[in-house]
């Protein structure tokens, strides 16, 4: 991944030599020295650099496969961590959710049971009620229902649209 891009497609030393650069230097000064007749041996040398080409390619290759592999099992471990963090941290969330809401239920509760109880709430419907009717004996012995309006004093509404008919009785 450190290389260099090559500049020409073409011919042997787009691919590095391997690293014993030595055998590659001395075949290219092989071949001047012999005549120019060995055009059949050209294919034989050729067909030789061209395999050991194939083989850098196929090593490199290998080495990139086992990178490649070595940072897809890193990815893997990594998103199982990524995974059980945000598991703790849901957790975490709810927890804290949880909290709040326990916080939440026990303010209504301190509130709720400081609401008056059943025998407070019964005794003061009883004197509630004890209380009106001691002030509706009053007001009628006192002859003061005469003071209350027509609605109150027992007529109905459709009585007292026709107030000629039925005038109001008064208690004696």
């Amino acid at each position: 991944m450190s290389e260099t891009s090559p500049t020409r497609s073409s011919g042997t030393d787009f691919i590095p030599p391997s690293s014993s650069p030595a055998p590659a230097s001395a075949a290219p000064a092989a071949v001047p020295a012999q005549p120019s007749v060995g055009r059949a041996e050209l294919p034989a040398s050729g067909a030789i650099n061209h395999a050991d080409q194939l083989a850098r390619i196929e090593d490199k290759t290998a080495r990139i496969e086992d990178k490649y592999a070595r940072s897809e099992a890193l990815l893997s471990r990594v998103e199982e961590k990524v995974e059980s963090s945000s598991a703790r941290m849901n957790d975490a969330a709810r927890q804290a959710d949880l909290s709040s809401l326990r916080s939440e239920v026990r303010t209504l509760s301190d509130r709720v049971g400081r609401l008056p109880g059943t025998g407070a709430l019964v005794l003061t419907a009883i004197i509630t009620a004890v209380l009106t009717v001691a002030l509706m004996v009053a007001v009628q012995r006192l002859n003061l229902d005469r003071m209350l309006p027509h609605s109150l004093s027992g007529q109905g509404q459709t009585n007292s649209a026709n107030p000629t008919s039925n005038p109001p009785a008064s208690n004696p």
